[in-house]
């Protein structure tokens, strides 16, 4: 497995940063490669994206997720990946830190692990993110539910 852990700092309230990141079918507006994210319900999703020059699917299952504080998913099948992203206030605002881990599938993705270009991929998608937030003075919405396991013990919809 390949891992990636980066973080960025962005000038808005983490209520606003974490609301923003819960809107999934935003996400082709800032991660490259991301073609489609089709949220199935309150903790799945079916993901559509370019990866070595290939169109890749697969359906991802969100494990944790806590308001302002933390998402993790894991992928429920297609493309093996798993991660989380963390929400912490400063003073200028919230660091946005992402933990990644994902199966390099084949020589392309195999290469682009070792030589980084992964992790500067992971680096832009965030500056474009803190880009979007900060552009906005609302965020398009969110969804302040918690789900622990797996499972959503608490819904909560917003915007």
């Amino acid at each position: 497995m390949a891992a990636i852990e980066k973080s960025i700092d962005v000038g808005v309230p983490v209520s606003v940063a974490y609301d923003q990141w819960t809107q999934f079918e935003e996400f082709p507006k800032f991660m490259t490669g991301v073609l489609e994210v089709k949220q199935l319900d309150d903790s799945h999703m079916r993901w559509s994206a370019e990866v070595a020059g290939e169109r890749k699917e697969w359906e991802a299952e969100i494990v944790e997720q806590e308001p302002d504080r933390v998402v993790a998913w894991r992928s429920v099948g297609g493309l093996t990946n798993n991660g989380r992203v963390e929400f912490e206030p400063i003073d200028t605002g919230t660091r946005v830190s992402v933990e990644m881990e994902y199966d390099p599938d084949g020589m392309k993705e195999s290469i682009g692990a070792l030589v980084g270009l992964d992790g500067h991929q992971v680096e832009g998608d965030l500056e474009r993110f803190r880009d979007l937030v900060e552009a906005r003075e609302m965020p398009t919405g969110g969804w302040r539910g918690t789900i622990e396991s797996g499972e959503v013990v608490e819904e909560d919809r917003v915007g």
